[in-house]
C-alpha cells in the first residue's frame, strides 16, 4: 500500500499544468507536506474536462465515489490496487475517464517484522523511498467529483494506484504505488485509453533508493523537514 507521502509542491519536471482554482486560494490552502497522511488536502495534477487543460489542484486523499449517497457511510479508499481495476464498482469509472498524477518527493513504508510465523504487532520499521538522484516523480492515481445534493458543495478525492512491489522495495513489503514514467505522464493523463495496464508496472529498482528513518512518520501530524533524515 502507500499511506504517506513527501510532497513540496505541484509541478513536475517536463509536465506543463495550469492552477485549476484561483492561485490565491490555493496559496492560502497549501502549506508543505514533509509527511503527507489520507484525509489531508494534496497535490493533484489531472486533465480538466471539457478543456483538456493540464491542471494543478488541491484534493482530499482518500476517494469518494460520485456516486455514494452519504459519504459517511463508506471507508474511504487511500490506495486502488491495479489488479481488476477496470472492473472494480469503487474505481471503475474514474479508471477510465479520471486518472491523475500525484507529484511527489518521496514516498514511506514500513517494513513487516515476523513473529511466530505471522506479522508482529510490535513496532515496524519505516523506511523512505525516492528517486536516487532525488527528482520529484508522480504516482498514478484517480481522481473523483462528489456533490453533496443539499449544499451543492463539491468535493474532489483522490487514490493512489498500487501495484507488486519491485525487488527494491519488496525488501520491505509486497506492495508500492505505480510510479508513472516521464515519457508516459501525458499518456496517463489524456484518458484515451480506457485500460493503459502496461503502465501499472513495477518501477525500475536500479532508479531508486531506499533509506531507514525515524517512527515519527507515524504521526501524521509530525510535518518537520527531518522526517525523511536517515537513521
Amino acid at each position: 500500500m502507500c499511506g504517506r507521502i513527501r510532497q513540496s509542491g505541484p509541478g513536475l519536471p517536463g509536465l506543463i499544468s495550469e492552477p485549476g482554482t484561483a492561485e490565491e486560494d490555493l496559496a492560502r490552502a497549501w502549506r508543505a507536506h514533509h509527511n503527507g497522511a489520507p484525509a489531508q488536502w494534496l497535490w493533484v495534477i489531472r486533465r480538466e474536462p471539457g478543456t483538456g487543460r493540464n491542471v494543478h489542484d488541491l484534493l482530499q486523499w482518500g476517494l469518494l465515489p460520485h456516486w455514494v449517497k452519504d459519504p459517511h457511510g463508506i471507508q474511504r479508499s487511500i490506495n486502488a490496487r491495479c489488479e481488476g481495476i477496470q472492473s472494480k464498482v469503487t474505481f471503475k469509472a474514474a479508471y477510465r475517464s479520471r486518472r491523475c498524477l500525484v507529484p511527489v518527493d518521496m514516498f514511506f513504508e514500513w517494513m513487516k517484522t515476523a513473529g511466530g510465523g505471522k506479522p508482529s504487532k510490535g513496532p515496524r520499521q519505516p523506511y523512505a523511498i525516492a528517486m536516487a538522484d532525488r527528482s520529484k516523480f508522480a504516482l498514478a492515481g484517480l481522481w473523483e467529483s462528489w456533490t453533496d445534493k443539499a449544499t451543492s458543495q463539491v468535493t474532489r478525492s483522490f487514490a493512489i494506484v498500487t501495484c507488486p512491489a519491485n525487488s527494491l522495495v519488496g525488501q520491505i513489503h509486497d506492495r508500492m504505488p505505480v510510479i508513472v514514467a516521464p515519457g508516459d505522464h501525458e499518456r496517463w493523463l489524456a484518458n484515451i485509453e480506457p485500460d493503459p495496464a502496461d503502465l501499472m508496472a513495477p518501477y525500475p529498482p536500479g532508479l531508486m533508493e531506499m533509506w531507514p528513518i525515524s517512527s515519527k512518520v507515524g504521526n501524521p501530524r509530525y510535518n518537520e523537514a527531518d522526517i525523511a533524515d536517515p537513521i
